[in-house]
């Protein structure tokens, strides 16, 4: 018999934290805690691997590595990795948002301390560090990524388009010659990685043992500067001289008249199929061992992707291709076993994408947000079946505070109507509405728990800045809210239970 269970939405940078961003330290336990106390069943996180020059979780350089700017300074005290008295000049970052800029500079330049420290106090590092990089959980990433992480570093954030030929063709030669010239910092690069998984297995233990598990999320692409695509430029859409031929986005649609530009580089899928998938096997392994559940973004790329000519300047003009989202879930069933996915199959959907959802058994997503834009929307909870997850709205919505602000007056009517309320605590009404669905697991993104308003939007889908900053008060934290979510969930059936198969 399934069982129902309660979420929550919160990216690990949005926690509290006097070092300008979340991370893995103490307010990702005191944060647990909260979780635990409000019967939370589910945590979604974001991607955790390391971003680009916009800081989106959805286009991170590597699609194994971890995001070092989550590595938590107090850990790294607590573990005899870092002395203490470092972290007495941390400067006054701001507490309401992430300042990227001078927050990566300032983590940089404790993390090579950390190493610097670590080196001269810690005799068994060096063995701790090889056996991290022979471990079969590393080793099929792990080089490429501490190589190409150096060579950005020496090339100045160049792209690896713009390397010298024989680095971005990868010749053996030079890249023997690089590994090298670079050893001390392909190291230090190893001892960040080193870290991060360290940490973030503490905080997945920490979890588990609060009866918590992680949900985490994979994008289906990879950004066109990562080293994915340098490392296996077979499996994408890039010409010989390494340039994109053909992009990835979306058609016109909720979010964009102009539908969406991502500029990721598509698959080579006929490359990927003959070699039995097993970059994209290997992938889904790696996120099982970060998290319990994964959330697979965009499936519905997985039955058909839209494909826009390189250099477009917007998604308008694309077409769909087929793409063998059969094979491939049939591959990594076959490789990894049943494995518990969400499959978030929002947008363009059609018999395709339905079909392969069946096929799959994967649960889909339900947005609350979308419900009232029409009469008898599908997204209405009178719709859902159990086989699903449903949110009031994602990282790509704007708050239910300020979603409602912006709502014209016939959904309003629709949403109140249907709600029975009168939309002075719509966040709350949506937060009781995905409870009382039929769908086995609803998540809640914090925002929405906190009652907060457009301020506190994550992300806008199709602007480049000023996203992925928000973070959360400890206000967000109250007993109250805990003590509210905790009668939701237990009215609705969603405190206990062990969750989604494994």
């Amino acid at each position: 018999m399934a069982t129902r269970e309660a979420g929550l939405l919160l990216h690990p940078t949005s926690l509290p934290s006097r070092f300008g961003v979340g991370d893995f330290g103490p307010a990702a336990d005191a944060f647990l805690d909260w979780a635990a106390s409000a019967g939370v069943r589910l945590w979604q996180v974001m991607p955790l691997g390391p971003t680009t020059f916009w800081n989106s979780p959805y286009g991170c350089l590597s699609a194994f590595a971890g995001n070092s700017l989550l590595i938590s300074p107090e850990r790294l005290v607590a573990d005899g990795l870092l002395d203490a008295a470092h972290l007495d000049a941390t400067p006054l970052f701001p507490e309401d948002h992430v300042d990227y800029g001078p927050i990566i500079a300032w983590k940089r330049k404790l993390l090579r301390t950390s190493w610097e420290e670590a080196r001269a106090r810690r005799a068994s590092l060096r063995d701790e560090l090889r056996l991290f990089a022979e471990d079969p959980a590393q080793r099929t990433w792990l080089p490429d990524w501490a190589l190409f992480a150096s060579l950005v570093g020496r090339n100045r954030g160049v792209p690896w388009s713009g390397w010298p030929r024989e680095i971005a063709e990868r010749k053996p030669a030079a890249l023997e010659a690089a590994r090298r010239d670079l050893a001390a910092e392909i190291e230090f690069r190893v001892y960040r990685q080193w870290l991060f998984f360290s940490q973030w297995e503490r905080v997945k233990r920490e979890a588990n043992r609060r009866g918590i598990r992680i949900v985490g999320d994979v994008p289906i692409y990879v950004a066109y500067g990562s080293s994915d695509v340098w490392a296996n430029r077979r499996y994408f859409t890039v010409d010989e001289e390494g340039h994109p031929e053909a992009v990835a986005g979306v058609p016109p649609d909720y979010f964009s008249p102009t539908g969406q530009l991502w500029g990721n580089p598509l698959y080579r899928w006929d490359v990927l199929e003959k070699e039995g998938f097993q970059w994209w096997i290997e992938r889904l392994r790696h996120n099982f061992r970060l998290a319990d559940v994964v959330r697979i973004d965009h499936f519905r790329g997985f039955s058909a992707y839209w494909e826009v000519k390189a250099g477009a300047s917007n998604a308008i003009e694309g077409r769909w291709v087929p793409a063998p989202g059969s094979a491939l879930f049939r591959a990594i069933r076959e490789e990894i076993g049943p494995k518990p996915i969400i499959a978030e199959d929002l947008g363009l959907i059609d018999d395709g994408v339905r079909e392969l959802l069946s096929e799959t058994g994967f649960p889909g997503m339900k947005v609350l947000q979308f419900a009232f834009d029409e009469e008898d929307s599908h997204s209405l909870p009178h719709h859902h079946v159990p086989n699903s997850v449903v949110y009031t709205g994602t990282h790509d919505n704007d708050t239910t505070r300020g979603w409602w602000g912006t709502l014209d007056e016939a959904a309003r009517t629709r949403a109140r109507d249907y709600l029975g309320t009168d939309g002075s605590d719509i966040a709350w009404d949506l937060i009781r509405a995905a409870f009382s669905s039929v769908a086995e697991r609803a998540i809640v993104p914090m925002q929405d728990v906190a009652g907060l308003g457009g301020e506190a939007r994550m992300n806008v889908p199709g602007r480049a800045e000023d996203n992925w900053a928000w973070r959360a008060g400890p206000a967000c934290f109250s007993e109250e809210s805990a003590a509210r979510l905790r009668r939701l969930a237990e009215l609705t059936g969603r405190v206990r239970g062990r969750g989604l198969p494994s």
